[in-house]
């Protein structure tokens, strides 16, 4: 075990998590951020980030979270590679395992967000990584020139389809409703693509491919329960997200879907552990919300320390 106590351990370095580290390490509390993978989160992966405010036009997503790391660097917030894999609570402190190494901290703030959702169909998990794929912007430009689907409907599908349209041929965009749930510009743009084909009413049945990776999908009609062909090499998803807190089932109170519960001020159901962004539930996922949800937790959990 380590013999430092930290002020604050923040677990996830998405926008919600290096906000944290910023207003923590700021109010010099001694604060540890851990990210299991990159610094940045699910927005490392976006091309384009237009709907935060103060960048008129918009910023790369790597950009934006390269400027978020900077700011927290200036206040001197520790962070390290590695997965979290236990918390236990024991009152004024609180035991973290990172990789098999214990941490002791006097607050937590959880901010490890959410991770795209799987369609759980035939071919999937074989597929993956050969032509399934679960971000546009990490694996487009292997498909230059080629026919793919993207599945969904909301603002992430939008996105992606629009992405690949600067790389694929033709751009089959997957939708189980008659309608889109995206917003309206960017249904605008999905409309005005010449790329972009709409199939509406419709759900993936089934992967199909060979050695080299997809050659189709298997789409099933939703009203009238037909099935269809779609020759494609490339499919990818994007049908929503599943919270990263399974680790913590049985330690904090989750809603049905796996989302934390947390209130107004991000405390969760063990005092002196918040959540913070996409993993606790709420009505909105932006990276605005997770931006305030992580400013709220860290003044909370100072407000908490000085009360011990």
């Amino acid at each position: 075990m380590s013999d430092t106590l930290y002020d604050v351990l923040i677990i996830g370095g998405g926008p919600a998590g290096l906000t944290a580290g910023l207003y923590t390490s700021r109010a010099k509390l001694k604060s540890l951020l851990v990210e299991r993978m990159i610094l940045g989160g699910q927005v490392m992966t976006t091309t384009k980030v237009e709907n935060y405010p103060g960048f008129p036009g918009g910023i790369d997503g790597p950009d934006l979270m390269m400027r978020f790391q900077e700011h927290c660097q200036e206040f001197g917030l520790e962070t390290m590679t590695g997965e979290v894999t236990g918390l236990v609570d024991k009152g004024d402190e609180k035991i973290v395992t990172v990789d098999g190494e214990e941490f002791r901290t006097r607050a937590v703030i959880i901010t490890t967000g959410a991770e795209p959702s799987k369609l759980d169909i035939p071919g999937e998990v074989a597929f993956t990584g050969r032509g399934v794929s679960y971000c546009a912007t990490c694996d487009g430009a292997f498909f230059r020139d080629v026919p793919v689907a993207i599945i969904g409907g909301g603002d992430t599908a939008a996105e992606e389809a629009l992405f690949l349209c600067r790389f694929a041929s033709k751009v089959y965009m997957v939708h189980r409703r008659d309608e889109l749930r995206a917003t309206k510009v960017l249904q605008e743009r999905i409309f005005a693509n010449d790329k972009i084909e709409m199939v509406w009413n419709s759900t993936v049945e089934e992967a199909i491919g060979d050695n080299s990776g997809v050659t189709s999908i298997v789409l099933r009609n939703r009203r009238d329960d037909s099935t269809r062909t779609l020759d494609v090499v490339g499919m990818f998803v994007a049908v929503g997200v599943t919270p990263k807190a399974h680790f913590l089932a049985e330690i904090l109170d989750l809603d049905a879907e796996g989302y934390i519960l947390a209130d107004s001020d991000c405390q969760t159901s063990i005092p002196g552990v918040f959540a913070a962004g996409d993993v606790r539930k709420k009505i909105l996922k932006q990276i605005a919300t997770a931006v305030g949800d992580g400013a709220i937790a860290a003044i909370v959990a100072e407000k908490y320390l000085d009360n011990l």
